[in-house]
């Protein structure tokens, strides 16, 4: 056998591995739209904040970085979509934990696996949620809104516009030991006003909510749902200088691929979300939208995501929760 023709047949070969559509390198990563699939219509906390980085990464990669809202379904249509799109980078989730860490648990079948079908790519954000009370009743600090909802149990309503709002707010009901009447808005927003008119008494929503909620003066915030206080609500207590230092529960940003995505696109696309979201406008940004930057390895969102999974379970199952 002639082994230079060897060679040069072996060459040519690679060479059409290369130049196959199929094949994606890192270092000519995005040649093309990147799209970013969000499970909110647009004007959601989550759109707004993947909207920012958005801009930034079409920046960055000198490629067109497009939002594509697929709302309904409590994220399921989006993560439904971005589990059967190619696996090359091209299309990302970018999402909340809705998608995969409540999800799993309030629902007996997905038509998707949080862990199983997709290759993490990093966290964006970890937020704690706040505790809002009507000011109709003049109550000042989660002990009294405790102590009055004990007094009459059962005649105040607490309301919440989003699952992990209503999730939250059960915690809370566990921990302190009263009873409250759970009403559903279809966002945080269309529940403002009830709890300006004292028609709920409370509700615990995300910070980006509860900043505009407060800005409106329709509410008093008593506390913030992590153990220190947090910077884009100064004055409001931590869960623990609150005197619950159990009442912890966190609403998160995070960005996958499709399972199968090389892990070379999947360390480039971690390197470059980073570089993004840290760039000093950038994050400047999300500080103001209550949506500051927690970035993780690819591994490390894995990680997170599975205590996440197990952390929503133990609140679902002992409150009794289900969608309805």
């Amino acid at each position: 056998m002639d082994t230079r023709f060897g060679r040069r047949r072996a060459l040519a070969g690679l060479g059409m591995a290369l130049a196959s559509p199929g094949i994606v390198r890192a270092d000519t990563f995005p040649s093309s739209r990147v799209t970013l699939v969000v499970p909110f219509p647009p004007g959601a906390s989550t759109d707004t904040t993947m909207r920012v980085m958005a801009d930034k990464l079409g920046q960055i990669w000198s490629q067109p970085v497009i939002v594509d809202n697929k709302g309904g379904g409590n994220g399921i249509i989006a993560a439904e979509a971005v589990k059967s799109a190619r696996p090359d980078g091209y299309t990302l989730l970018a999402t909340s934990s809705m998608t995969h860490a409540g999800n799993p648990v309030l629902y007996d079948k997905l038509p998707y696996d949080p862990i199983k079908d997709f290759e993490p790519v990093t966290r964006m954000s970890l937020v704690p949620m706040c505790v809002l009370v009507t000011k109709k009743l003049g109550i000042r600090t989660l002990a009294e809104l405790t102590a009055r909802l004990k007094a009459e149990p059962g005649k105040h309503n607490y309301g919440a516009g989003a699952i992990s709002a209503s999730v939250a707010g059960e915690l809370y009901k566990m921990l302190a030991g009263v009873d409250a009447v759970y009403v559903g808005y279809k966002n945080n927003q269309l529940a403002a006003p009830d709890l300006n008119n004292g028609i709920i008494t409370f509700m615990i929503c995300d910070v980006g909510s509860a900043k505009m909620i407060l800005t409106s003066g329709w509410a008093d915030a008593l506390a913030i749902t992590q153990t220190e206080p947090f910077p884009a609500l100064p004055g409001v207590p931590s869960a623990v200088q609150a005197g619950m230092p159990d009442l912890l529960f966190t609403t998160w940003s995070a960005f996958y691929a499709p399972k199968g995505t090389p892990r070379e696109i999947v360390l480039k696309l971690n390197k470059d979300i980073i570089a993004a979201g840290t760039a000093p406008e950038i994050a400047a940004k999300l500080d103001s939208m209550a949506g500051g930057p927690s970035f993780t390895t690819p591994d490390g969102l894995m990680e997170f995501t599975k205590s996440e999974i197990e952390a929503w379970r133990k609140v679902v199952r002992a409150a009794n929760i289900k969608i309805e």
